[in-house]
């Protein structure tokens, strides 16, 4: 009967589960889908699945005490996320405008996850619940837990956990860290007990430090920009599971930030325990007459069949969050949630992703990782793959051909993108993919074709992506199929100027191909690419990197779309600020048609 049910939303939701009180309450800025894919039912599930009453408020009206209240004081501890997305993402683009819909919230929805959502849903279970510990978490959390460049107020905040008056803060995935402090609290212990756990955030008045402790420039440092770039490189050079050291952070008035070391990498057993749980994998019905969660219908029939990216792109926040080590799961348990995917009533044939971060690094390892840690100095994949790190595509190919064969499947498709460079070195892996597993058309991302842009970056050069286009191309076409690969491109990343985005334009026309979806740069806060955007700096080679202004990010993002009529005017304005008029016009080679008298009097 239980595993029938969701998580409860209110307390006569609880009472079905025999429970007359709960010992967690999770605050989360999404709706309340009961999937893997969504941080509070995977975490929600696995304190269940260990003995603990937990109940869900999804999207609480902040502006009210109503919603905080109506499932009453939890025995242990309020978490508190933001939701799979930072809220500031969520809420606005990258030209700082308020997004219109929310895929995460009922009917797209806009407007019902607060900015700063965490520290907004914090504040108020302080105000009304003043003795019950708050525990943060997800990627708002994970992402700021030091001081921070902030895109959205274009200045340093400091770690979410002073801002959010919270107890305990939860970065990276936070299944175990979770586990532990739920138990330390059970045991009567306080907060200060959870204080040594890895993977966890405390504040604490002059707090002890080692000989290994590594000392941050403080909040009011790093308002410096230099200071910044220091501090974030000896942040940067802790993030190992193995041989990471606490890092402290000075916030105010003595109080710090202690940043334990990561949490340690899963098994594959953790893993399998973990997503084996009886997840519904649909929104709560509570949503059913507004619309449903559009996010759940991508992600319905998917599969996660690994975590962590040994990748390390500057711009993405996996490798913070989810760690540089690739964590699997057993051939076993994803089958048998194959099975379980069709055995639902709704489910017609198709699994839409089986994968993670980069599908095809399913299975990849690295003995030098299991003794001593990711490498301080060096990444896994750029400038070219490191001969330690051993991918073994051939195991992810019969992994896919496995759940093709549970009955009723009738697809398999790679929805979550493939890294290139890995798969040019498996042509018999390509050929799988081409042949069985591509859903019309074939996500990679090669971001730019510049390649001081690209090595700002930390991507592999424009050459190796050419490479695999003219062998997908040709596998494709062997096998009688269309070649269709749709690339991720990124404007205004730190370091492209105006000429590389003219590069990439003619790129894009040389091609004969024009995309919709082109991706507009967000400095995240604590990636490798903020930190470049806030202080012009790589801090990692002191190199100065071009920082577009506002302007020009506008002509960088139109000239990406310069066959859009709507953005003729800026693509015209910032080839004569390239000084690349040759490229206004009629001619074979041109983006943009001259101006007609009526345009050129509106300028």
């Amino acid at each position: 009967m239980k595993n029938e049910l969701f998580l409860p939303m209110t307390l006569k939701e609880a009472q079905q589960w025999g429970w007359d009180s709960l010992d967690i309450v999770l605050v989360t800025g999404d709706a309340y889908v009961d999937h893997p894919s969504f941080g509070t039912a995977l975490l929600g599930r696995y304190l269940v699945s260990l003995g603990y009453k937990v109940g869900v408020i999804a999207q609480p009206n902040w502006r009210e005490n109503e919603d905080f209240l109506k499932l009453g004081r939890p025995k242990l501890f309020f978490g508190v996320t933001a939701g799979n997305l930072d809220s500031m993402v969520a809420n606005y683009t990258a030209a700082n405008k308020r997004r219109r819909d929310d895929a995460y919230a009922p009917g797209r929805k806009a407007g019902l996850r607060p900015d700063r959502a965490t520290i907004v849903y914090s504040n108020k279970l302080k105000e009304l619940f003043p003795d019950t510990p708050i525990v943060l978490g997800g990627i708002e959390a994970s992402m700021r837990r030091i001081a921070h460049y902030d895109y959205w107020q274009n200045s340093v905040r400091r770690s979410i956990l002073f801002d959010a008056k919270a107890d305990l803060l939860v970065y990276g995935m936070g299944e175990k860290q979770i586990a532990a402090i739920a138990e330390n609290f059970l045991m009567g212990l306080g907060v200060e007990a959870c204080f040594g756990l890895r993977g966890t955030v405390h504040k604490e008045k002059d707090p002890y430090i080692s000989k290994d402790t590594v000392v941050l420039p403080s909040f009011a440092a790093v308002q410096d920009k230099k200071e910044f770039g220091r501090a974030y490189k000896l942040f940067y050079n802790e993030l190992d599971p193995f041989e990471g050291r606490v890092v402290v952070q000075e916030q105010q008035d003595g109080w710090y930030a202690v940043v334990n070391p990561p949490e340690k990498p899963m098994t594959a057993e953790e893993l399998d325990y973990i997503y084996g749980l009886p997840f519904q994998r649909r929104a709560h019905p509570s949503y059913a007459d507004q619309g449903g969660v559009p996010a759940v219908k991508t992600t319905q029939f998917s599969i996660t069949t690994h975590r962590g990216c040994p990748g390390e792109c500057y711009f993405c926040s996996l490798a913070l969050h989810q760690g540089r080590v690739v964590q699997s799961r057993s051939e076993k348990s994803i089958l048998q949630e194959a099975e379980t995917i069709a055995s639902d009533p709704e489910f017609r044939g198709t699994i839409s992703d089986a994968g993670g971060p980069s599908a095809n690094l399913y299975g990849t390892t690295c003995k030098l990782q299991a003794r001593r840690g990711v490498c301080k100095h060096r990444s896994c994949m750029t400038p070219k793959i490191c001969p330690n790190l051993e991918i073994d595509q051939q195991s992810y190919v019969k992994l896919l051909q496995n759940i093709a064969k549970v009955p009723s499947v009738k697809r398999v498709f790679v929805q979550s993108g493939v890294r290139f460079d890995a798969a040019l070195k498996d042509a018999g892996f390509m050929k799988e993919l081409i042949r069985n597993h591509v859903s019309g058309q074939l996500k990679v991302a090669p971001e730019h074709v510049s390649s001081r842009v690209l090595r700002q970056m930390n991507k592999p050069a424009h050459p190796v992506y050419q490479e695999f286009c003219r062998k997908y191309s040709q596998i494709s076409l062997d096998l009688g199929k269309e070649p269709y690969v749709i690339p991720y491109l990124i404007s205004s990343h730190p370091g492209s100027t105006l000429n590389d985005a003219i590069e990439l334009a003619l790129y894009i026309k040389k091609q004969g191909r024009f995309f919709e979806q082109v991706q507009d740069f967000i400095p995240l806060p604590l990636t490798v690419s903020g930190t470049m955007w806030y202080t012009g700096e790589n801090p990692f080679t002191g190199e100065k990197v071009h920082i577009p202004d506002e302007e020009e990010k506008k002509m960088q993002r139109a000239l990406l779309q310069f066959q859009d009529r709507r953005n003729w005017p800026l693509v015209r304005k910032a080839l004569r600020k390239a000084k690349r008029e040759d490229l206004i016009g009629t001619g074979k080679n041109c983006l943009v048609p001259g101006e007609t008298k009526s345009s050129a009097k509106k300028r």
